[in-house]
């Protein structure tokens, strides 16, 4: 018997030590070469720890809620007469490098999925399959050497997967060029995997989706991936209840957009009959009387905000804006949004007004570098999305906001905030913002005071687009209106420029038309 041991690796710049949250392995399980261990969280992010080599459990050297630091065994497997016998003790335990493509066969890899001992990834001994993948292969009780791969060099996907679960052959239609653009609603941000291999999962998963309408009465499951089964959860919502127009392999498929719809109706309604609802709270979040840990992302999101607010004097701009014919236009765009994939919402629209006022207003899309005693004025426009997650507030960046089109935008940005909030997301694609939108509108509120993502200099609040009575023509009349609250670091913007910077975001949304236009 040969026994490997791994090493908590460094998982990320500066991380000394982190939670093992969950083990995802059991003392005498058969395991893959990366195949994940376990769920382990820094200060940075949720991560999976895929093994560097097969072999069977022999002992798991940590508990679930430890703090382990960086280079700790964790867990030893005897990879005994496999033939990854040869690995040895540095490599495992050297950080995990990302999953590579195989060189390709001589002869020509399967492109049907099939569910066959015969296939070509049984035969080989090595099933090539992202981390991921295999996840949902052990969740849907799915012997994933048993499947054939329908993508390149006979790569499992997580289509094969599914389709070898529901009994069928066929992964469903597939098209690789088309955009990876499934997305929820980008109203999420307070609305896939890194390696292009999850990024080609999610696309297969999307391409499924037909039209067909199952009501809730006549349906005995629902299809929906895991992030929106979390989501259900944590807002209360049966999955079974909510109504969609789609359907995969003939069965019910429910998006976190349709979840969270769902959810408002049902508190609207709840209101409108005078009744208070249950806060919405997961199964098993915290009760009175708990003493919850501060460590880890939570522990990261406070020293952050301390930092910023305790660095950087703060400001606080408000005004409200008149977006009549923002919600039209959005109305009117909708329809080509979803034929080409993306869900259309207000934020884009925002963002790519914020990034024409930054163009004019470089001190507000800066930084203070005060070793140099310097106000950095960066020509990049990367526009941080602060976003809702279980384990607090995360900021994932979209890079490049003033070469992207609308569509694109969409897309991109609800995408990471989608993987924000499954805490799939690299850590590397937090870091690098110009400038934060948050979005207190989501829950409800209008006006805030939010507080400035250090090392920046200035964040935008989004209150909640609603029906309000203005004075037009010296008349009293319904119009949509968005509260903005614009915060800024006084040491580097003036009151007076941080309004300019606000009246130049509003006159671009009040005619919207101008952002399609570079």
């Amino acid at each position: 018997m040969t026994v490997e041991t791994f090493k908590l690796p460094d998982v990320g710049e500066g991380v000394a030590e982190g939670e093992l949250v969950r083990w995802l392995v059991e003392v005498g399980e058969v395991i893959e070469e990366d195949q994940p261990l376990a769920e382990v969280e820094t200060d940075k992010a949720l991560v999976d720890l895929p093994s560097p080599f097969a072999g069977t459990v022999t002992e798991r050297h940590a508990e679930e809620g430890e703090m382990v630091p960086v280079g700790t065994v964790i867990v030893s497997v005897d990879v005994g007469g496999d033939e990854d016998e040869g690995v040895g003790k540095a490599e495992a335990e050297a950080k995990p490098e990302p999953e590579s493509e195989p060189e390709p066969e001589s002869e020509a890899a399967p492109t049907d999925a099939t569910v066959d001992d015969g296939s070509e990834a049984a035969a080989s001994g090595r099933v090539f399959a992202a981390p991921s993948t295999r996840r949902l292969a052990r969740e849907l009780g799915v012997d994933i050497a048993r499947v054939g791969g329908s993508g390149p060099v006979g790569r499992v996907t997580g289509a094969d997967v599914r389709a070898a679960a529901e009994g069928t052959d066929d992964p469903g239609p597939r098209s690789p060029d088309g955009p990876a653009t499934s997305v929820t609603e980008g109203d999420g941000a307070a609305d896939a995997d890194a390696d292009a291999a999850d990024a080609e999962t999610h696309r297969e998963s999307v391409d499924t989706v037909t039209t067909g309408r199952i009501d809730a009465a006549d349906r005995e499951r629902t299809l929906a991936a895991p992030a929106t089964r979390r989501l259900a959860d944590e807002l209360g919502v049966d999955l079974d209840a909510v109504p969609t127009d789609e359907t995969r392999d003939g069965e019910a498929f429910v998006t976190p957009a349709m979840v969270r719809e769902y959810a408002e109706r049902d508190a609207e309604a709840e209101a409108e009959a005078g009744t208070e609802s249950e806060p919405a709270s997961p199964p098993d979040g915290p009760r009175p009387g708990d003493r919850i840990p501060y460590r880890g992302v939570r522990r990261a999101i406070g020293e952050r905000m301390e930092q910023a607010k305790y660095t950087a004097p703060h400001v606080t701009h408000t005004d409200d804006v008149d977006v009549t014919r923002l919600v039209e236009t959005k109305a009117e765009l909708e329809s080509h949004a979803e034929a080409e994939g993306v869900a259309l919402t207000y934020l884009p629209f925002v963002m790519l007004a914020v990034t024409r006022a930054l163009r004019e207003f470089p001190q507000v899309n800066a930084s203070l570098d005060e070793e140099a005693e310097e106000i950095v004025c960066h020509d990049d426009y990367n526009l941080g999305v602060a976003t809702a997650t279980d384990a607090g507030l995360m900021v994932p960046v979209v890079e490049d906001v003033d070469t992207r089109g609308l569509l694109d935008l969409a897309a991109e940005t609800a995408t990471k905030v989608e993987r924000a909030r499954d805490r799939s997301i690299d850590r590397e694609e937090m870091q690098g913002g110009t400038f934060t939108i948050t979005n207190v509108g989501v829950i409800g509120g209008e006006y805030a005071t939010p507080i400035v993502n250090h090392p920046e200099v200035a964040i935008l609040a989004l209150g909640r687009i609603a029906e309000r009575p203005r004075v037009v023509d010296g008349e009293v009349v319904p119009r949509y209106t968005l509260p903005l609250s614009l915060s800024v670091d006084h040491r580097v913007v003036d009151g007076a420029v941080a309004a300019r910077f606000t009246n130049r975001v509003m006159e671009l949304l009040r005619s919207p038309t101008r952002l399609l236009i570079d």
